[in-house]
């Protein structure tokens, strides 16, 4: 029997105190763990993409957990899909944004041939916090002379009010 989207949901467990004190971890892994849990996670995304009218050129995912999803989704919509790394990890020529974090600076980078001028993207990641690295990511694209249609994650951290500082409409599967 196919999962549903709820069951996948009720695969994402909780870790208090980690990374450290006060922070409650959610763990996507494992999903990943049940091949029809993640058929239906991609699948949902893809539709969740559809429905929006308007094709998606490309997928972008950034590093590391956007890596995960970001590759099938762009597979079932027939479109390529282009990595965002830390800075320092990708070869040739990069573009590259530079954006704060809550413990300071950091740098995110995109091959500079990954987005054609015009291309419309999907951007993935697992997680929206305070949507910094996601709207480095956004930066990327538009340096490139993309337009992100959306940014999809498989959790938001309302309370953090990420979906804030991002341009593109927000989509998450877990919003708590």
């Amino acid at each position: 029997m196919p999962w549903t989207i709820e069951q996948v949901k009720a695969l994402v467990r909780e870790f208090p105190d980690f990374p450290s004190k006060g922070v409650l971890f959610r763990d996507i892994f494992p999903i990943f763990r049940e091949p029809e849990a993640v058929e239906c996670l991609v699948d949902h995304l893809v539709e969740r993409v559809r429905a929006l009218g308007q094709r998606a050129d490309a997928v972008v995912g950034l590093d590391a957990r956007g890596f995960l999803l970001g590759p099938m989704i762009a597979g079932r919509l027939g479109v390529p899909f282009a990595p965002v790394r830390k800075g320092g990890k990708l070869p040739g020529p990069v573009a590259r944004v530079t954006y704060e974090k809550e413990y300071g600076a950091d740098a995110f980078e995109m091959q500079a041939d990954a987005i054609a001028p015009g291309q419309a993207v999907v951007v993935v990641d697992d997680l929206l916090a305070t949507g910094g690295s996601c709207r480095a990511a956004e930066e990327l694209v538009a340096k490139l002379g993309g337009s992100v249609l959306l940014n999809a994650f498989v959790i938001a951290l309302t309370g953090l009010e990420g979906a804030k500082r991002l341009r593109a409409p927000v989509y998450s599967l877990i919003e708590c």
